[in-house]
């Protein structure tokens, strides 16, 4: 008896299993995904191989190479196909002229070789590269607005896109701004031909502020690596709190902590006092031990004043504020 309400009670907990299983919704093929992905590249492929029947590995520059960088990822879904970029281009594949193919709808060259204006261009690669804080601002850019297109600075067929990377990107850079090329080469800069820093450690190229800053002043760029020159401080240096580049020239100089000028002449730009007057650079001309008689001659105003960018000084009196030790 035992042993049949067993048996009873089994066959019960079954039958209330299949009912529950049959009022649950059927969870989708986890495989459906990657099937639909399969498609996809599978039409990619079959519309490239149109243009693949000329371009292929015999060419001097094989626009082949393209399937070794992130555009020729055929597993993802966002890869685009040679005519999402370049047009259809019914005249290039059908018409010669000349035993010359037509061009396609869309070059993508610069300079005096370009067929296709730099707007036409960029509106090519922004149908898929829009959004994001990197790429907003490009309509209003300074870049942009110079006539600069995407592919004036990145090589998309290329496998290593020299801009991507941190010890190469300067070299594109610089192709236009011969004047920072000058500067970050000088005795004191920051470490950009070293490969430590780029150009884009400290500019936004796509933003559209005037300096193409990461950040929305000179100073709160500066102050993503230099935190201990924000402060605040009780004697606040005004030059630092306006304008780090006021006494720095970040791309490089010939004076020490990339002064705009060595001391004493650079404080002196600014501070005329008659402690330390200002004099041109020269011995006195009698022996003396007068402050106002040798004036700044072979002294450095930072021997003295070590906390140029900021003090904290509580004493009281006069000189608290001076940016002393």
């Amino acid at each position: 008896m035992r042993k049949l309400m067993g048996i009873c009670v089994l066959l019960a907990s079954l039958v209330s299993a299949a009912d529950l299983a049959a009022a649950e919704p059927v969870l989708p093929d986890l495989g459906s995904a990657s099937a639909l992905s399969s498609r996809t590249a599978e039409q990619a492929a079959r519309s490239d191989a149109v243009c693949t029947r000329c371009h292929d590995e015999d060419e001097a520059v094989p626009v082949l190479s393209i399937n070794q960088t992130r555009h020729g990822m055929k597993a993802d879904t966002r890869t685009p196909t040679c005519q999402a970029c370049h047009g259809e281009s019914q005249q290039h594949l059908k018409s010669t002229s000349g035993g010359k193919r037509a061009a396609t709808d869309v070059v993508f060259k610069k300079g005096a070789y370009a067929l296709t204006d730099e707007h036409s261009r960029s509106e090519q690669c922004f149908s898929c590269h829009k959004g994001g804080a990197n790429h907003n601002n490009w309509p209003t850019s300074q870049h942009q607005l110079s006539g600069v297109a995407c592919n004036d600075c990145h090589k998309v067929h290329t496998p290593r896109d020299k801009v991507l990377t941190k010890q190469t990107q300067p070299e594109v850079c610089f192709s236009c701004h011969k004047e920072q090329r000058s500067q970050v080469n000088k005795f004191s800069h920051h470490p950009i031909v070293e490969g430590k820093m780029s150009c884009t450690s400290c500019h936004n190229v796509h933003d559209d502020n005037p300096k193409l800053l990461t950040k929305s002043s000179t100073n709160d760029t500066c102050f993503t690596c230099h935190m201990e020159k924000r402060g605040p401080f009780v004697h606040n240096h005004q030059p630092v709190t306006e304008d780090c580049g006021i006494c720095h020239q970040p791309h490089g100089t010939n004076s020490a902590s990339l002064l705009k000028e060595r001391v004493p002449f650079l404080c002196q730009d600014c501070h005329s006092h008659t402690s330390h007057p200002g004099q041109a650079a020269g011995l006195p001309t009698a022996p003396s031990r007068s402050t106002s008689a040798m004036g700044s001659v072979a002294r450095g105003c930072l021997n003295c004043h070590t906390n140029i960018h900021g003090g904290n000084s509580t004493v009281n009196n006069a000189t608290a504020g001076r940016f002393r030790r």
